[in-house]
């Protein structure tokens, strides 16, 4: 029952990506913050707004919020970042509920993001300088700080012995996907138009969400 009834959001969400391909602005208005919505029924109907999901529910929520400052007809940036920079560190947190880790794993997968996030954020520093937006250099910074560490909380529950296999692996590829979604649209916005990024941002940003959203919810609703 859990899975046919997440074809519901799965189906908005390919509406909205068509949507996106052909540049029908209004019904994308109208899919986008759809697709978090139907999310967010669907946690619902599993009795998920408690206990440790909870904090998967605080960042699908923020994230709906980011949905809608960005899709606006005159998009809030700022807004949209700040919300989206909360439902980060709500995932983060969700991820980490447990407590801390530290292992070697976790040492190298931190290693390895931060060589990643620090390159791509300089180009970004770099296509910032050019375009004569300076001051979104220190936002997107702590922007890029944020969702390195949610990338990081998401990849170490691979290595958790707390967390269930399947639960990690979703929610690993669920963070990777959603980190993948970010760079290509900071990297379209601030360095060089790639085709189809914003489709292929929006369908790596849904289908990160429902890996976020279905590992969370196998390890704290279905066990």
């Amino acid at each position: 029952m859990a899975i046919i009834l997440f074809l519901i959001p799965f189906a908005i969400a390919v509406i909205d990506w068509v949507a996106v391909w052909k540049s029908w602005r209004k019904l994308e208005y109208f899919a986008k913050p759809a697709v978090m919505l139907a999310l967010l029924g669907w946690i619902a109907a599993f009795g998920g707004f408690r206990g440790p999901m909870l904090w998967i529910v605080l960042g699908v929520i923020f994230s709906l919020a980011g949905d809608v400052f960005l899709v606006l007809p005159r998009e809030r940036f700022i807004l949209g970042l700040v919300a989206f920079l909360l439902a980060h560190v709500f995932y983060l947190v969700g991820f980490s509920v447990y407590g801390p880790l530290s292992n070697a794993p976790v040492a190298i997968l931190a290693v390895i993001i931060l060589i990643t996030s620090s390159r791509l954020y300089l180009r970004l520093s770099e296509g910032l300088q050019r375009s004569g937006l300076e001051k979104l250099r220190t936002p997107v910074l702590i922007y890029s700080i944020v969702i390195s560490l949610m990338l990081l909380s998401a990849l170490a529950t691979l290595v958790r012995p707390d967390w269930r296999f399947s639960a990690a692996a979703l929610s690993a590829v669920g963070g990777l996907l959603f980190y993948v979604s970010d760079a290509l649209l900071a990297w379209n916005r601030f360095l060089a138009p790639l085709p189809r990024s914003r489709v292929v941002s929006m369908m790596a940003y849904h289908l990160g969400q429902f890996g976020i959203v279905l590992g969370a919810s196998i390890q704290f609703i279905f066990t």
